[in-house]
């Protein structure tokens, strides 16, 4: 199985926020952080915000935040509002062609077992997991260079 570069993303803007609690992220400076047009952000913004990921304040000093604890968004509850589709071969699609073995595949028993055990490792990590795995993410995402040039 592999995400594609919207949940990958999706799940960095998540960090970032994190790394960045007590202040609103501004989708520039997230998308300078990881090298990304703004336009491609706000495209990856609509699904966290729908489903209460980030929450969003409008206004001239607005910006994004977390709409939840980091310790309580899991990989998982990213991962499945920014996939659109779990297939991992052709008979698990919806108006698939009808394969004889379908009720009665040990491919397909496998397959949903392997995509289940993907889903356990994912529900077990948060995204606060992710950003105290790494105690510099701040430097490296230059929240701190940003905080400095912010309070000279």
């Amino acid at each position: 199985m592999r995400l594609t570069r919207q949940t990958n993303y999706a799940i960095r803007i998540l960090m970032y926020c994190a790394a960045n609690e007590g202040r609103l992220s501004r989708v520039p400076e997230i998308a300078a952080a990881y090298s990304l047009s703004e336009l491609f952000l706000f495209k990856i913004l609509q699904p966290l915000v729908e489903n209460g990921l980030i929450e969003t304040v409008r206004g001239r000093k607005g910006g994004i935040r977390l709409g939840k604890p980091a310790s309580e968004i899991t990989l998982f509850d990213t991962v499945r509002v920014t996939e659109d589709n779990f297939a991992m071969a052709e008979c698990f699609e919806d108006g698939a062609t009808e394969c004889p073995l379908v009720d009665s595949c040990a491919l397909n028993e496998a397959l949903r077992k392997a995509l289940g055990a993907f889903f356990e490792v994912l529900e077990g990590y948060t995204i606060a997991d992710l950003v105290a795995a790494r105690p510099s993410i701040r430097n490296l995402l230059g929240i701190e260079a940003m905080e400095v040039a912010a309070s000279a």
